[in-house]
């Protein structure tokens, strides 16, 4: 018998992965090539080449017992010290190596962070439409998500008013994601400052902390000419949850790190905390030799151009088959508007042209639909009649 607390979770299991599940079994029905799948966050580009040599180059110059060994809770000393180096020479920062913490993915450092500042009943801020498991997440540590509505008029970002009436005495954390998923939107500098600044005051209102987490996966995958501010360079309470997943094209490796200012309020008891969540959550050190390979390419990106390509190919042709569309700035998702009220009812019509979309209101974002574009360019291109029949259901 599982726990009661696993109960809708169970119930509820990832909306994604079920979409991706559903696409597979499409694709063994009518062949894969005649499906295309737009659900999962899986990119389709190799690593860089850089990380490749940077592997070989670990397995053939390090000592073996250092390469598949234990180190620190916190990670390699060298790694580490490399990263702040290079968060500094990029942002102007001025982090150290005790600031940067190793962990096991995004979503792993999210965790450490959040088992760090919750107790029960704590709540933590996000705004619409959200990552899927952010929820969960905060569920793991018995605090409560508060979320700010979406407002589509307003391009999808935060607003002041609605923002600050959303924070309370309970309020310990608030998590952002720019470049956004699902949306695909970057929060330009004046957004940044306005929470900032909301969080400055509130902070004096409550009297204590309120830590800025902002997940950032799809930091280097950008677009346009829109800039990703450096957030921690405006609150002083912001914790950055990194991940090498996209940015170097290493879902499965599981690699990414947190980083703690020392500007953040009890900044060395929480990074005390914090390393040793990263034991007692289970993870004890993220992977050995994937630590000692991303200090040797931390400039390496994967093929930004590409996935720009792919952007604008899948937002012409679905715009072309009628549909809105927000056009994307960064990250790899194009978030569309349901033309019916239900987009559920929507992706099943999709799935009728072998086209596999993932409902908004995973993301509690309903009335929309998310379509992700770390695919091949040309399966977005065999895409685009199936998207003008479907468009053609609704608009004729």
């Amino acid at each position: 018998m599982i726990a009661k607390a696993m109960a809708p979770l169970v119930s509820g299991n990832s909306a994604v992965r079920a979409m991706f599940e559903e696409g597979k079994a499409l694709a063994k029905k009518v062949g894969a090539e005649n499906v295309y799948d737009f659900s999962l966050g899986n990119p389709n580009l190799y690593p860089p080449d850089e990380v490749k040599k940077a592997i070989i180059d670990v397995l053939e110059t390090e000592d073996p017992h250092r390469v598949h060994g234990y180190m620190s809770n916190a990670g390699f000393e060298s790694t580490r010290e490399k990263i702040a180096e290079n968060l500094n020479k990029r942002f102007g920062s001025s982090y150290g190596m005790n600031n940067i913490i190793m962990v096991v993915g995004a979503a792993s450092g999210l965790n450490i962070l959040l088992k760090t500042v919750l107790d029960i009943d704590d709540e933590v801020v996000v705004f619409a439409p959200y990552f899927v498991e952010y929820s969960n997440y905060v569920r793991n540590y018995y605090g409560k998500t508060v979320v700010v509505p979406p407002n589509p008029e307003n391009g999808f970002l935060p607003e002041r008013e609605t923002f600050a009436s959303r924070i309370t005495d309970r309020t310990k954390a608030v998590i952002i994601n720019t470049p956004n998923n699902p949306t695909g939107v970057i929060y330009p500098e004046e957004t940044i400052k306005m929470i900032a600044e909301v969080l400055e005051e509130k902070e004096k209102e409550i009297g204590h902390p309120i830590y800025l987490i902002s997940d950032e996966p799809y930091r280097e995958l950008v677009y346009t000419d829109a800039k990703v501010p450096f957030v921690p360079a405006y609150y002083k309470n912001s914790l950055i949850a990194y991940s090498f997943s996209k940015s170097l094209s290493l879902p499965g490796e599981r690699i990414g790190y947190v980083a703690i200012p020392d500007s953040a309020d009890g900044a060395e008891e929480f990074i005390e905390a914090a390393t040793i969540n990263n034991r007692v959550l289970g993870s004890v050190n993220a992977p050995s030799l994937m630590q000692l390979a991303v200090e040797r390419c931390l400039d390496a990106q994967v093929d930004v151009p590409y996935y720009k390509k792919n952007a604008e190919d899948l937002y012409k042709i679905v715009t072309g088959a009628g549909f809105t569309a927000v056009k994307p700035q960064g990250a790899f998702y194009l978030w569309v508007t349901s033309p019916v009220s239900d987009e559920k009812e929507f992706v099943q019509a999709g799935k009728e042209e072998n086209i596999i979309m993932v409902p908004g209101s995973s993301f509690a974002g309903p009335g929309c639909v998310r379509l992700s574009f770390c695919v091949s360019n040309g399966m977005i291109h065999r895409s685009k009649d199936a998207f003008d029949r479907l468009g053609k259901k609704y608009f004729g």
